[in-house]
């Protein structure tokens, strides 16, 4: 879907009634578009946060794979 959400963390993962996880707190996702699919915006938790998003470079999706590494 293009979505990043760039702030996962253990306080925005709950589980519904039947066990299963839910990603919560939408508020600092981006859709990503064809032509840019990078942003450069400084947002999330600062222990959850990857290099790309410190430095400024850009960062996509890949931000979100780092962050759920750390997470695990």
């Amino acid at each position: 879907m293009d979505i990043i959400y760039r702030d996962l963390k253990p306080e925005n993962v709950l589980l519904d009634s039947n066990g299963y996880l839910k990603v919560t707190d939408f508020g600092v996702s981006k859709k990503l578009t064809e032509a840019k699919n990078k942003t450069n915006t400084i947002v999330g938790t600062p222990e959850y946060v990857p290099p790309e998003i410190i430095t400024q470079k850009g960062h996509g999706k890949e931000a979100d794979w780092w962050s759920f590494g750390i997470f695990m």
